[in-house]
């Protein structure tokens, strides 16, 4: 909504509970279980990998409890600023929205890059015409050109109207499903549990711990259901925010543990670490046939869509948020007249999404680790959001627990000594967003809105 202004246009009101959850669950899983399994396979093992996302995102169910709760009480696209602008001086607040801005961000180039190097896979011809390198890793124009067109594709879709978006969201995100469970089906029933070994590819605490320092980057996306708040149908009842978030986080949690566990059960996956895309080789070998890869990389296609989908919904939303509010240029907080969407936010989001393609995925590797450390400090200062404004003493206790997973989570990435910490590389990344940030929100004076005059308790 705009405010301060004679004539309020409001963001358009047609979100149901199916939608959130295709939301909160499509932002959540892309195409990782196909373009990096290896490297799960190898940070942990199989039992590893099972074990790190099983108790990572269990971790995550008192969190998306207090986001249910906020959400609830303030139906505010601004998400996390908009709670710890109740608490917290602005300097925090704004802060916490920029790292979000960052988390949900960076996925859409970098699935924007890999629909080129899926197409790449299925036609060979794709990986032609190499324009440059960068960090020795060649950029192709049709992987370029496949990217745009479909970074346009979905900047007309959030553009044109919330609607057009969502049905397309739950298109994407069922068909996903569907298509995951035909696979994975087929697949396990020519397979061995004598393909699991070695269940853990270091020490066991090791294994685990490797893999529970990447579940915030892959885990990510259940709270983009509050990005989508202001845009609930006159007939929602505030209860599916909480059901579309933690349907989200229990099916996400199932689907990594699944998947990581039937590509250990189909082939011997020790042996096809070297291999790109090794979830589809070790399904070919186990069938034997070449269908069962096309179905796999047609789910691999339908899930980039919409993880692609929703974190640029849940980005254009935050970053309208706080143009609304005044801690950025005031313009982005324009809302389309006939369309009733954030025009000027989603055009931004399409054309940066655009310009960080031309990097390559060789430059966003880094960026993305430090995306999962977004998500971390915007689930912490979420619940310490919660916690300051006083709820009953077994939310508050739940709050805590939230502070504590989340500061868990930031530390795992930053502390050196401990495996996996942030390289040099993910420290400048970090400090080139955080000094962007500034230089857009310096000396501007925030505007009041209606959320920020809510009573604290609920």
């Amino acid at each position: 909504m705009l405010y301060n202004s004679r004539r309020v246009i409001t963001l358009a009101r047609k979100l149901r509970v199916v939608d959130y959850f295709a939301l909160g669950w499509g932002t959540m899983v892309g195409v990782g279980w196909l373009v990096v399994m290896d490297d799960w396979l190898l940070r942990g093992g199989v039992l590893g990998a099972i074990l790190g996302f099983a108790i990572g995102g269990a971790l995550l169910l008192p969190i998306g409890y207090v986001y249910g709760q906020l959400v609830t009480a303030m139906p505010d696209a601004a998400g996390e600023v908009a709670y710890t602008a109740k608490v917290f001086p602005q300097s925090i607040s704004f802060a916490t929205g920029w790292m979000m801005i960052l988390a949900y961000f960076i996925v859409c180039p970098w699935e924007a890059v890999a629909v080129g190097k899926i197409a790449g896979y299925i036609f060979p011809a794709l990986d032609s015409m190499e324009l440059y390198r960068i960090a020795g890793r060649p950029v192709y124009l049709p992987h370029l050109a496949i990217g745009l067109a479909l970074t346009g594709l979905l900047t007309l879709l959030n553009y044109r109207g919330i609607r057009l978006s969502a049905t397309f969201q739950n298109w994407t995100a069922f068909g996903t499903l569907a298509l995951f469970v035909l696979f994975v089906g087929f697949g396990v029933s020519k397979g061995s549990p004598v393909n699991f070994p070695p269940l853990f590819t270091h020490s066991p605490f090791v294994s685990v711990l490797l893999m529970m320092q990447i579940v915030p980057y892959f885990m990510t996306g259940f709270e983009s259901v509050v990005k989508g708040a202001e845009e609930a149908s006159p007939e929602f009842r505030a209860r599916g925010f909480f059901k579309a978030i933690w349907m989200a986080i229990v099916v996400g949690i199932l689907f990594y543990t699944v998947v990581v566990a039937a590509v250990g059960y189909v082939a011997p996956w020790k042996q096809l670490t070297h291999e790109k895309f090794m979830t589809a080789i070790a399904f070919e070998r186990a069938v034997g046939s070449r269908w069962i890869v096309s179905v796999i990389l047609a789910t691999a296609l339908l899930s980039l869509f919409k993880v692609f989908n929703g974190n640029f919904v849940a980005a254009s939303r935050l970053l309208f948020a706080i143009g609304r509010r005044g801690l950025v240029d005031q313009r982005l907080g324009h809302v389309h007249p006939r369309n009733q969407t954030p025009s000027v936010a989603v055009l931004c989001i399409g054309l940066a999404t655009g310009a960080c393609m031309f990097l390559g995925d060789a430059t966003l590797v880094p960026i993305s680790e430090v995306g999962s450390v977004a998500s971390a400090i915007g689930w912490l200062a979420a619940c310490a959001a919660y916690y300051r404004m006083g709820p009953a003493p077994r939310e508050r206790w739940i709050a805590a627990l939230g502070v504590i997973v989340g500061l868990l989570m930031i530390l795992m990435k930053i502390v050196p000594g401990i495996p996996g910490h942030f390289s040099g590389y993910e420290w400048l990344a970090l400090a080139i967003w955080s000094l962007l940030g500034l230089g857009l929100t310096w000396r501007r004076q925030p505007v009041p809105v209606a959320s920020d005059r809510t009573l604290n308790r609920h």
